[in-house]
């Protein structure tokens, strides 16, 4: 049988600004079916790495695709919708007062303070999804009177609205407490088991966050891929305490993952 079209292959990407190199030889494929976790230090290059994916950053070697398209052959504005994401970043471009229904849209139309017309079945299709994401009393509540946690699930929502193949969540537990922390992570398992799902890459520096449905693991490291491949091959103490220039020991239990750091 034909190997599935990667829905995202990455091959000696090079990221380099005078003479500084960002990215360093970055090669990856995440195939359908895949959760990848992308781990490593601060500085390492995972916020370069979300940019050169999403078209904002421009490789300066070695080549990128998505679902077989090549960047610099196909227009990356017309696929960036097929890449769904969640980062905390988009919080200041979001309008006070728009409500989550508006927000989860304005994704269809990859636009941040909506002024586009709408019909009635985006509407439709923009409560359904908060529903699948849990936030179905969120419809008409503003954005500035969401909890950090309810903003999250909205976020999910406004992404899978284009439909993506690949949804990064860039640390999306930062700033939530305990309980919201768990039941957000909860969701995202959930989300990963179901059928149509989207590839989920989520960017964390905890691996407490990695739940039984995320199968692989992307380790960065002053730039470079320093281990990629099974969980069980690159969520382990060795590669770990490379990651992050520490002696670290790495537990799994049922599927859940703990680190302690000797100091």
């Amino acid at each position: 049988m034909p190997s599935p079209t990667a829905v995202l292959s990455l091959n000696g990407l090079t990221v380099k600004r005078g003479d500084v190199t960002i990215l360093d030889d970055v090669s990856w494929t995440v195939l359908p079916g895949q959760h990848w976790i992308v781990l490593g230090a601060n500085g390492c290059g995972k916020t370069s790495l979300l940019k050169t994916l999403l078209g904002y950053l421009s490789p300066s070697g070695g080549t990128l695709s998505l679902l077989g398209r090549n960047y610099g052959q196909a227009d990356w504005r017309e696929l960036r919708p097929l890449i769904g994401i969640v980062t905390s970043a988009l919080h200041a471009s979001i309008p006070a007062a728009e409500p989550a229904v508006e927000t989860v849209i304005s994704g269809r139309y990859a636009q941040l303070d909506l002024w586009a017309p709408t019909t009635r079945s985006d509407e439709t299709a923009a409560k359904r999804l908060l529903v699948q994401v849990g936030g179905g009393a969120l419809v008409d509540r503003p954005w500035t009177y969401l909890s950090q946690g309810e903003r999250q699930r909205v976020l999910i929502a406004r992404a899978l609205m284009a439909r993506p193949r690949l949804l990064i969540l860039d640390e999306p537990c930062a700033g939530l407490d305990p309980v919201a922390r768990a039941e957000f992570l909860a969701f995202v398992d959930l989300l990963a088991r179901q059928r149509r799902s989207p590839s989920l890459v989520l960017v964390t520096h905890h691996v407490e966050e990695i739940t039984p449905a995320f199968t692989h693991a992307l380790g960065l490291r002053q730039g470079r891929v320093h281990a990629a491949g099974p969980l069980t091959s690159v969520v382990v103490s060795k590669v770990l305490s490379s990651l992050f220039d520490a002696r670290m020991h790495v537990r799994r239990n049922r599927g859940r993952y703990q680190a302690s750091v000797a100091v």
